[in-house]
């Protein structure tokens, strides 16, 4: 047997050896690092969507309003601390502290009108 030959057969067992070399390395370290890795892992991936969900459900509840708008009385719902408007009257709302606001540009003057009866001017 030559050398040469003798390179061949052990560049053939080269992927064996290294294999080899391997499960002696992790039966020396142990594997209940990589069991105790892919059981976090797994129960991560597995929790994950769920806790994303809950947690989706208790944004949604704590930032959806359900309020009427105060010019024309329409019922919808909008996110807080957000400005939209009105799909009925087309008003520019403020949803601030769970209920629908007008919104007045800085420098507005906003007014409530008063219904006053004709009767009460007479007497």
């Amino acid at each position: 047997m030559s050398f040469k030959s003798f390179q061949l057969n052990l560049l053939n067992l080269r992927p064996w050896l290294i294999l080899l070399a391997v499960i002696w390395l992790l039966a020396s370290v142990g594997l209940g690092w990589l069991v105790n890795s892919l059981l976090i892992i797994f129960s991560l991936l597995l929790l994950a969507p769920i806790l994303a969900f809950f947690g989706f459900r208790w944004w949604l509840q704590r930032s959806l309003v359900a309020d009427q708008c105060p010019v024309c009385r329409y019922e919808f719902t909008g996110l807080n601390n957000t400005q939209l408007q009105c799909p009925n009257c087309g008003e520019s709302l403020l949803v601030q502290n769970s209920h629908f606001h007008r919104f007045t540009p800085e420098g507005t003057i906003d007014v409530t009108a008063v219904e006053v009866p004709a009767q009460s001017l007479e007497d």
